[in-house]
């Protein structure tokens, strides 16, 4: 079971930490717990935490002279005078009843960086159902090329850093807002920018509305001054947008068949063109062109990321062909459609999409890449998401030539809802099959991909252990 989120709210953080000199992270090997560990010691404090195994994250921590330990042990915070420690573990971790019975302040991570990001002038939360990483990353990518220099806080692993962070100056601090348990509730944006909005995470949000009502809470955290930038095509963000008090700017990717139409938006694309699954589309707003882009990323799913993209960073004032061209260089996130390499003259993709819709998004935008057939891995996340969702991956899970389903990842749960990977491919339209053993799929592979294929694996569980039995590297 993982642990809830604190709520103390940074100026009771501020108060809690004021003479504070040292900050033990429980799960520092995490992709946003390390980037927090390194703005902490950046702050000249003493930095130290513990993980579970060791990663390419935890080598770099430990080149930087944060202490790291390989294993949960109450003696780790002998002499800590704080700790944060991600949801993800459980209650019982020895660390953190340690810390509870000691009396030592302990914070949960996003409560913790809600507190850290106060001291950045503007404060840009990303956030949505699918697509955080990837326009995040491509956010950092357009507001660098803008010379800003920002402070970046992503979810993956962004091109051009080869990190999930990037330290810069204080004038502009973006990040991901990650709604899992309401975890975005607990920072301070002045910019709330929202993709989308739709069922996920339902051990947690029972229903839509829930999550609407969530997201509306998030964009009411920027204040009467604050910043909403929206997406004008999803009903439910246009539902969870009806009581902002605050500034808002719409984007939408539908643009307008007749001329005479009104405006979709203040920021969409016109002329959309997916050929080779590339989009290139026009920017405008309020009837003027702003910008012609070619983006370096498959799938109309980007368009819709590019323009929040562009229209933040416009809001902004920053330079538009800056803009553009950082928008247009970007080259995707770790595990978004990540190319490989090749096996058995297909080109091999890793993919992190767990949800439905990003499913369908990914094999469609692959497909318009102009592949021949489009073959799919896919390991399933969590069976609360199975179960609520199953119709919707059946569906989506179709969409690709040949689909190989492997055993749910469990993560923090556990099989109560009588649901299977082999049910779920039993219940699929189209050639959707169970694969019982993972490690045989190479093999079976093998004889039925060539050239000018498509092979994705994908899911956001442990699915990325196979791509040593397909001659790639983890």
């Amino acid at each position: 079971m993982s642990t809830p989120n604190t709520h103390y709210g940074a100026a009771a953080i501020g108060a809690m930490l004021s003479h504070v000199r040292s900050v033990f992270f429980i799960g520092i090997g995490g992709v946003n717990m390390s980037s927090l560990a390194e703005l902490t010691q950046r702050r000249g404090l003493s930095v130290s935490g513990s993980d579970r195994t060791e990663t390419a994250l935890t080598k770099k921590l430990e080149s930087e002279g944060i202490t790291v330990y390989y294993s949960h042990d109450a003696r780790h915070i002998e002499g800590v005078d704080a700790v944060v420690y991600t949801v993800a573990i459980s209650s019982d971790n020895p660390e953190y009843m340690a810390a509870l019975s000691r009396g030592i302040p302990v914070i949960s991570r996003a409560d913790y960086l809600g507190y850290l990001m106060t001291s950045f002038v503007n404060r840009i939360g990303v956030s949505g159902m699918h697509g955080k990483s990837t326009t995040t990353s491509m956010f950092a990518a357009a507001f660098s090329e803008a010379g800003t220099d920002p402070t970046v806080l992503c979810g993956a692993v962004m091109p051009g850093w080869d990190s999930s962070y990037v330290l810069g100056k204080n004038d502009y601090f973006i990040f991901e807002a990650c709604e899992y348990m309401d975890s975005f509730l607990d920072f301070n944006p002045t910019v709330a920018v929202i993709l989308n909005i739709e069922l996920d995470h339902v051990d947690y949000f029972k229903n839509v509305t829930q999550i609407r009502r969530s997201f509306a809470n998030f964009a009411a955290l920027t204040g009467r001054d604050g910043l909403a930038v929206v997406n004008a095509d999803d009903d439910n963000v246009r539902l969870a947008m009806g009581g902002f008090r605050g500034n808002v700017i719409t984007f939408s990717a539908a643009g307008k068949t007749d001329p005479d139409d009104e405006d979709p938006a203040d920021f969409y694309a016109r002329n959309v063109d997916m050929s080779r699954g590339l989009p290139s589309f026009e920017i405008v707003s309020h009837g003027k062109l702003l910008a012609k882009l070619d983006l370096s990323v498959p799938g109309k799913h980007n368009v819709m990321n590019a323009l929040a993209a562009f229209a933040t960073g416009y809001a902004f004032g920053l330079d538009p062909s800056a803009l553009t061209r950082g928008i247009s260089a970007f080259t995707g996130t770790a595990r978004r459609m990540e190319y490989k390499g090749k096996f058995c003259g297909a080109d091999v993709y890793d993919d992190y999409g767990h949800h439905p819709t990003e499913i369908a998004a990914t094999l469609r935008g692959c497909r318009d890449m102009g592949y021949d057939r489009v073959f799919c891995i896919f390991q399933p996340h969590t069976y609360s998401r199975t179960y609520s969702l199953f119709d919707e991956f059946a569906n989506a899970l179709s969409l690709a030539d040949e689909t190989f389903l492997i055993d749910i990842y469990a993560a923090r749960e556990k099989e109560t809802f009588g649901v299977s990977s082999e049910k779920l491919a039993a219940a699929a339209p189209g050639n959707v099959f169970y694969e019982p053993s993972p490690s045989s799929l190479p093999a079976k592979l093998s004889g039925m991909l060539r050239e000018r294929d498509a092979l994705i694996v994908m899911g956001a569980g442990d699915i990325y252990k196979l791509f040593p039995l397909f001659g790639f590297g983890e």
